[in-house]
């Protein structure tokens, strides 16, 4: 009997497989929330169902919307088709079950950012006490592109389809059995579709979090409803900084370069953030690796403090932890151990681009920032052709420093007034947007050493910021000549994937990665969750210590323990083991690297001061989950279900009846008997 069932159970399955084709390669648009609202997509809790129709023309968003006659539908379109007017007329109709996008670049529009026309307006500086009539971009829109598409709210699913044999599938199923014939609506059966991404999360963030401190208080098995985006930034400094003393470093004065490490998109995790973040990225790394040996031969008076700061394209959730840190002592420095910051924005230059300082004019004021930013501008423009004009700050990483404390600073980016990002904060954000381009026939290899000219444009900014930091820090302007950035480093830090048209971060140097973490970019994402740390976090931390550290000879597990050893400080370094350069036969020889750099934690000061609503610091939350799959099939229609469904209650009814009475089975040979329980699971499924 119990062998019988398991055949039946295994039976079962396979009757699901061939009634359902599931569809793998897919990414959700996910529900966050703020302290006032909420975003992104949901299904139902069992899934949304509807009849599969691919969006090609206005005549198919017409049947969609009014005349088709089998709705809900399940919307299939192309990038051409997914913006704001679309998704907007799509969202305000009771026909539409849900969407799926198919990721390709056929009929890609000129341009395409489902973010704000003013990212961050409510966090940064600007406001009714500082700069107000700068504030709400009222100087300048710097996203003019911004359709605002990533923070709507959609009752049902949007995913992407990333797989394009899957896709072939979808739209074989479509003209099978639900294309219009001259213009007829097609029959029964029809391909269908259904897909599940429901989220636990409701409201904003402040009925979420109550939600769950109750359960957790309350319930012997509580469920967490959302959690806070968080990380890691990643810092290090040209001298090492003692991570156990906290607050004011005496006789320490250190310039901050810094830059951003997360973007994000529609979808979830798929933010390539190519010109937005990882040209940043890239420069501030080649800045360190042209900058850092002259600062240890030929140390500088001030300190250089790089840092990567994660969850700034949510209301800069990375710098407003590290300076709320800096203000409650509870930092390596504070604010008053701050000279001056630089940072990197976006520098994806082209051809005929100029590179542009951008400053703040209400700390210019103040006589004494205004000389400083000036000296530091001058620094600058010695080396390049950077301009510089008098306008508010673009987003940016240094408004939170300034928020605290009126330092002098300067914005490097590549536009002047707007941003010339045409795909900022979305997924066509790639390598070709940066201009990484080969010529034909390069293999892998070549193409890591092959110069792009994103590759020798970013170099030459590297060189730059790398200068200028020197001199900023009080460093002798002869030193200056053994400042440069290796283009072919950076080369292999925007090599390009040519199958995924993403940035990788392959670098081939004196170090290679830990073995759990040899990874690229094009396998990672810059987008900040709540589920785990993104791999470019680490990635980066690992790259530091390839360009900063120091290879010893302690072993595995002195590497892992260097407290134990007095010749070792972990006050001032930390250890990696890693895997060393690949040998001709392929095997590596492991060893332990010491380094300055570290990680500080990336979540908002809200959540620490259980301040749910705040107005001062970000308060995003991401909606949990159990499920997300896609899925299609064959419907019958509404007449045919309902028979098959009365007709199921009347066989299952019967065979209950005779399973009960063991008399009337005993009747059964043991062959008819798996053949009865053969029909009961069958209709039991359908």
């Amino acid at each position: 009997m119990l062998k019988g069932l398991m055949f039946l159970c295994v039976l079962c399955s396979s009757v699901e497989q061939k009634i359902y084709v599931v569809l793998n390669e897919t990414v959700p648009c996910v529900r966050l929330l703020n302290a006032t609202h909420q975003i992104g997509c949901q299904s139902s809790i069992s899934g949304d169902t509807g009849v599969l129709h691919v969006l090609e023309t206005e005549s198919d968003l017409d049947w969609i919307l009014s005349s088709g006659p089998h709705p809900p539908y399940m919307v299939i379109m192309e990038t051409a088709f997914f913006n704001r007017s679309v998704m907007m007329r799509m969202k305000n109709s009771s026909r539409v079950a849900g969407v799926a996008v198919i990721i390709s670049k056929t009929g890609l529009a000129d341009n395409f950012s489902p973010h704000t026309t003013c990212p961050n307006q409510n966090t940064g500086v600007y406001s009714e006490s500082y700069g107000s009539d700068l504030a709400n971009c009222n100087g300048t829109v710097w996203n003019p592109l911004g359709n605002g598409l990533s923070y709507e709210d959609f009752s049902f699913p949007v995913f992407a389809l990333k797989d394009e044999n899957q896709t072939q599938v979808l739209r074989k199923c479509y003209e099978d059995h639900n294309q219009r014939v001259n213009g007829s609506a097609p029959q029964y059966p029809l391909c269908a579709m259904q897909l599940f991404s429901h989220m636990h999360a409701v409201t904003d963030t402040v009925t979420c979090m109550r939600r769950t401190d109750l359960q957790n208080r309350f319930s012997i098995n509580p469920e967490v409803l959302c959690d806070p985006l968080s990380d890691f930034n990643v810092w290090t400094s040209t001298r090492p900084l003692n991570n156990s003393a906290k607050g004011h470093a005496a006789d320490e004065s250190v310039v901050i370069a810094a830059t951003r490490l997360d973007g994000r998109s529609f979808f979830w995790e798929q933010a390539p953030a190519a010109e937005g973040t990882v040209s940043g990225i890239v420069t501030l790394l080649a800045t360190i690796q042209a900058l850092y040996p002259v600062t240890q031969e030929a140390p500088p008076p001030r300190n250089i403090f790089f840092s990567f700061f994660q969850g700034e394209a949510f209301d800069y959730i990375g710098s407003s932890k590290m300076v709320y840190d800096m203000e409650k002592n509870d930092f390596v420095i504070d604010m008053n151990n701050v000279h001056s910051m630089l940072e990197i924005g976006q520098v994806g230059l082209r051809s005929g681009r100029s590179l542009w300082m951008h400053s703040d004019p209400v700390s210019r004021q103040n006589k004494s920032v205004d000389t400083e930013v000036s000296e530091e501008e001058g620094k600058l423009s010695l080396f390049s052709h950077a301009l510089s004009r008098s306008q508010p700050l673009p987003p940016s990483s240094f408004q939170r420093f300034l928020r605290a404390r009126r330092i002098p600073g300067l914005v490097l980016a590549d536009h002047n007034t707007s941003f010339t990002n045409r795909y900022y904060e979305s997924m066509y954000d790639d390598a070709e947007n940066l201009n990484v381009t080969y010529p034909p026939g390069l293999t892998p290899d070549e193409q890591l050493v092959y110069e792009t000219d994103a590759a020798k444009s970013l170099a030459e900014v590297a060189t730059l910021v790398a200068r200028s930091l020197y001199l900023q820090a009080g460093g002798e302007e002869k030193n200056l000549n053994n400042i440069t950035a290796d283009p072919k480093i950076v080369s292999h830090m925007t090599s390009t994937n040519t199958h995924t048209h993403t940035l990788t971060l392959t670098l081939s140097l004196s170090l290679s990665l830990s073995p759990s973490l040899s990874l690229s970019l094009s396998h990672t994402h810059r987008h900040m969750t709540s589920s785990h740390t993104p791999p470019v976090t680490r990635f980066v931390q690992y790259i530091l210590a390839n360009l900063t550290g120091t290879v010893t000879n302690l072993t595995e597990s002195q590497c892992q323990n260097p407290s134990e050893l007095s010749t070792e400080n972990k006050d001032l370094f930390s250890y990696f083991w890693v895997s060393g350069p690949a040998s001709v036969n392929g095997t590596r020889e492991p060893f332990c690297v010491r380094a300055s750099v570290r990680l500080s934690k990336a979540v908002s000061p809200a959540f620490e001061l259980l301040e749910y609503g705040s107005r001062n610091y970000s308060t995003w939350t991401e909606s949990r989950w159990k499920s997300i799959r896609a899925r299609i099939f064959l419907v019958a229609s509404r007449e045919l279900e309902v028979m098959h469904i009365l007709i199921k209650n009347l066989i299952v009814s019967m065979i209950f009846i005779l399973i009960y009475n063991n008399a009337c089975l005993s009747y059964f040979t043991p062959k008819r008997q798996n053949k009865l329980y053969t029909a009961f699971f069958f209709f039991l499924h359908i």
